[in-house]
């Protein structure tokens, strides 16, 4: 078996902010870049990442506000600048058309590239990437938006106040990790972990992703814009679910007939990280995809 370094931590510029990514090497192979969730970051694809090597140039970004990328000075996280990020990663490689392979709000962001640059997308998975439910969705919408609009105002002013959290050893940190996804086996949560977090200046550890990223926009684009920019994708599209997750499956929901060329695939003994909770089974249907 070939033994192989680590990746090589690349940067570029994207809206003023020096953002991070993750490059495996094998240039010359068929490009595939890994797009992670909400509060998480690019090392967490390493271990899909080890096992396509060989066969893909293969790219992790870290999104703004996330891993090792620079947070934006106002805190305010909008899709559609992650979407220009994206955008821009793939026109600096200078390689396409790509593979995506994305995570939840990866895969939000992830799939309104692949309809906005139909021509740049090769094959697009997304695991849990559709953002909220049309009943959440409507359950959000039941409160009128200048009451939400007053919340929202009042979380980011308490948002604004608040340090990152603060670990006194990463025995502590990791614990917290064990304690988000239950299903991470011990080696999975010391590997996130380690790479989560930044050591502070005191000793403590602080993970690395922006607070403000707690606290969402009120109202992202409007329901028919996303409908559009979905129906708009011409790569074959898997979209994977797993049966424990909170998460609605777009079959049964209607938002499957937004694609044109769209598959889903739920995966049993699963929650929304089912790429960690299932990686066996998510690395043979993924093969089995591309």
């Amino acid at each position: 078996m070939t033994l192989h370094a680590g990746p090589t931590s690349q940067t570029f510029i994207s809206q003023r902010l020096r953002l991070h990514y993750l490059d495996w090497g094998n240039r010359g192979k068929p490009p595939l870049v890994l797009v992670h969730g909400g509060r998480d970051h690019a090392r967490s694809w390493d271990w899909v990442a080890e096992q396509l090597r060989d066969d893909w140039h293969v790219v992790a970004l870290d999104h703004r506000g996330h891993g090792d990328s620079d947070w934006v000075s106002d805190g305010n996280y909008s899709s559609n600048d992650m979407v220009y990020d994206l955008a821009q990663l793939i026109h600096q490689l200078g390689v396409g058309p790509v593979t995506i392979v994305s995570h939840s709000m990866g895969g939000n962001v992830s799939l309104r590239y692949a309809g906005t640059f139909p021509e740049m997308v090769t094959k697009i998975v997304a695991i849990e990437g559709l953002g909220p439910s049309p009943k959440r969705q409507a359950e959000m919408r039941a409160d009128p938006y200048p009451q939400r609009l007053n919340e929202w105002i009042g979380k980011k002013r308490a948002a604004s106040g608040r340090s990152p959290r603060k670990y006194d050893s990463i025995e502590a940190a990791f614990a917290r990790m064990i304690e988000e996804n239950s299903y991470l086996t011990e080696e999975q949560a010391r590997h996130l972990t380690v790479h989560g977090v930044n050591r502070n200046e005191d000793g403590t550890y602080s993970w690395k992703f922006d607070p403000h990223l707690n606290v969402w926009a009120v109202e992202d684009v409007a329901d028919e814009f996303l409908y559009q920019t979905w129906a708009a994708i011409s790569a074959p599209t898997l979209l994977l679910y797993g049966a424990d997750s909170w998460a609605s499956n777009p079959e049964g929901d209607g938002r499957l007939d937004h694609f044109a060329n769209a598959e889903v695939i739920e995966f049993e003994n699963a929650g929304h990280w089912l790429h960690h909770d299932q990686f066996d089974h998510f690395m043979a249907t993924l093969r089995d995809f591309l």
